[in-house]
C-alpha cells in the first residue's frame, strides 16, 4: 500500500518536472493572463488598465518547479568555479 502511494507521488513529481521543462511559464494567477485588471469607465467602455504587479503586465509567471531548477543550477555553477 505504501509502495503504491510512493510510486504515485513519484509519478506526479516526474510529471510536474516534465511540465516545467516543456512549459516553464504559466499564466499569472492574479490577472489570469490578461496582464492587468480590465477597468470600465462610467459609460461602460474599457479604460487603460494598470499592469499587474505580480507579472509586470506580461500575463505569465515562472513556475515554482522551474524557479527551483534555475536556483539549483545557479548554485551548482557558483560552486564549480
Amino acid at each position: 500500500m505504501t509502495a503504491l502511494a510512493s510510486l504515485a507521488a513519484l509519478l506526479a513529481l516526474a510529471g510536474y518536472a516534465l511540465l516545467c521543462a516543456a512549459s516553464p511559464f504559466g499564466t499569472c494567477r492574479k490577472c489570469r493572463g490578461l496582464g492587468g485588471k480590465v477597468v470600465l469607465d462610467r459609460k461602460g467602455r474599457p479604460k487603460r488598465a494598470k499592469p499587474c504587479r505580480r507579472c509586470k503586465g506580461q500575463g505569465k509567471r515562472l513556475r515554482v518547479g522551474r524557479r527551483l531548477h534555475n536556483h539549483s543550477r545557479a548554485l551548482h555553477r557558483a560552486g564549480a568555479r
